[in-house]
């Protein structure tokens, strides 16, 4: 009951007054951002200098940072090294953007370290012109806390979002810092241009303190290379995975499926790599200032089992529930998307050549904020779908508590609405331009299955969604005591497809938030 209550307290962050005056103010002065922090994290009663006490980690990017920051902790914790790792969003519940050991950190720690930050912040506020954090400082104010708390003898830090001023950034001394694939995000707030966000992502140097970056396209890099030499710092562009091998290493295996992870492996090993010289006292062989190379060194037998162990959820995942197979990926730009894609369609391939029987593809999407949907839809085409299907990020329409889960900061309206728009550009994707026959029927507050002549269709949640895509085929989705909105007579006769089809197979992808309310039906003990 406690940490509910913690929960629901965490997601008053998301839309309590003081925090939308906050990013009102700092709209314009992004600056700001940063003095803002300093100031709670004071309130909060630590000091920014304890933080140089965690040997941080930092790792920014647009694409692969996630996964460069957890294939980088296992394998450090594969040195037996305490660990201490910061993510964002979470999936399923909001412990795992805490993680100690690789594990989200216990429920029971949670509430307890929750209540400690939080009780401190409010005891001040009234001082303080009634200010509270927003929901994603409040958290890393959080896991400062915990991490140091904890005795953590490494924390990896993700950046929330940019660099230069993303909350993350009040670290003065990271013994290394990374930066993962760049592409286009996030525009409103970094910047409409692939150059302007590279500055934004730069910022995360530190004078004298080691960087290292994977390829990028000729614009960003030259932009990484000038704030490298402003700030006064080294930068180095990691190898090829292969190039690792030529040392005469066994091919290095990967627990994250697909071609783009292996630039993030590569990051992985030169942040290990560089955190554990300087752990040892040994100068980094990429110096202090200069543009170059990062040597390929062999990897060790721990950073190699590192690399084969790693585990994210969410990212180029398959499960497998009899008939059913799931491919949930969280990609949400373009580029992302088309990785998605290679590696769907090659995973999916393999999974067809292991059956018999009939098989039916399905597309569960759904996009949010300032993503160019129609541009990813576009990519997922020639996947060749039977059913597209859309729903919102809600995951039951008749709630039960999902504190967890819940976004105070976008209407139901405006999901629904952004469904409708998605399924619209399918149709016209897939040369069906005529308008649906039915718009949505609305009943208690949320809206029915809208009728549709084409394999398109559009759910007011996720669970509705995957128990029509699977027909009563995944036990796992048939729980009683979830009634839902029942669907009409004419939209079940639309799935006489999925029920004779001995296979079916379901790519989830669009948002990571869409994949955290999938999993949360498709495997609940990770809600539990």
């Amino acid at each position: 009951f406690l940490r509910t209550d913690a929960v629901c307290t965490l997601n008053t962050l998301q839309t309590n007054a003081s925090a939308l005056d906050q990013v009102r103010r700092e709209r314009g002065h992004p600056e700001i951002q940063l003095q803002a922090m300093r100031g709670f994290l004071q309130r909060a009663g630590l000091k920014v200098e304890e933080l140089d006490h965690l040997n941080i980690i930092h790792v920014t990017g647009t694409k692969g940072k996630g996964s460069t920051c957890a294939f980088t902790e296992q394998i450090l914790r594969n040195y037996g090294f305490r660990t201490g790792f910061y993510s964002s969003p979470h999936l399923v519940q909001v412990r795992e953007r805490i993680r100690i050991n690789g594990r989200p950190i216990e429920k029971d720690l949670f509430t307890k370290y929750f209540w400690q930050v939080y009780n401190r912040l409010d005891e001040t506020k009234e001082s303080h012109g009634g200010t509270m954090p927003a929901y994603f400082r409040f958290l890393t104010i959080l896991a400062f806390h915990v991490f140091l708390q904890e005795k953590v003898d490494v924390a990896v830090i993700e950046v929330g979002i940019g660099g230069a001023y993303d909350c993350t950034n009040i670290i003065r001394r990271p013994w290394v810092c990374g930066i993962s694939s760049l592409g286009i995000d996030h525009t409103s707030i970094l910047g409409d241009t692939i150059e302007k966000i590279a500055w934004q992502k730069g910022g995360i140097f530190k004078p004298g303190v080691p960087a290292f970056t994977v390829k990028q396209q000729e614009g960003p890099m030259t932009v990484l290379q000038q704030r490298a030499e402003e700030i006064g710092c080294s930068l180095s562009v990691c190898p090829e995975l292969g190039q690792y091998q030529s040392l005469g290493v066994e091919p290095v295996k990967l627990g994250l499926a697909g071609l783009h992870q292996r630039s993030n492996a590569s990051l992985a090993l030169q942040l290990t790599h560089c955190w554990l010289q300087r752990q040892a006292a040994v100068e980094s062989a990429a110096g202090f200032g200069g543009f170059g190379t990062a040597p390929v060194f062999e990897p060790s037998p721990r950073m190699l089992k590192g690399l084969a162990e790693t585990d994210w959820l969410g990212r180029n995942q398959t499960l497998t529930h009899g008939g059913i197979t799931y491919f949930l990926d969280g990609a949400h730009t373009t580029r992302s998307m088309q990785a998605c894609v290679r590696w769907f369609s090659e995973a999916a391939a393999q999974h067809e050549t292991n059956t018999t029987g009939s098989l039916v593809r399905v597309l569960l999407f759904n996009a949010t904020g300032e993503r160019d949907c129609a541009a990813m839809l576009k990519l997922l085409v020639p996947c060749h779908f039977d059913f597209a299907v859309f729903c919102p990020n809600i995951t039951e329409a008749i709630a039960t508590c999902n504190a967890d889960q819940q976004n105070f900061n976008v209407s139901v309206e405006n999901m629904l609405t952004r469904c409708l728009d998605n399924q619209q550009s399918w149709r016209v994707l897939n040369g069906r331009e005529e308008k649906p026959e039915a718009e949505f029927l609305i009943g208690d507050g949320l809206p029915l299955v809208a009728e549709q002549r084409s394999a398109t269709l559009v759910f007011p949640c996720i669970l509705s969604a995957l128990r029509w895509i699977t027909q009563g085929k995944d036990p796992v989705l048939s729980d009683p005591s979830k009634h839902l909105i029942p669907v009409k007579v004419s939209v079940n006769a639309k799935a006489a497809p999925l029920r004779a089809a001995s296979n079916i197979h379901v790519l989830i992808t669009g948002s990571l938030h869409l994949v955290g309310g999938a999993l949360k039906h498709l495997e609940p003990s990770l809600a539990s």
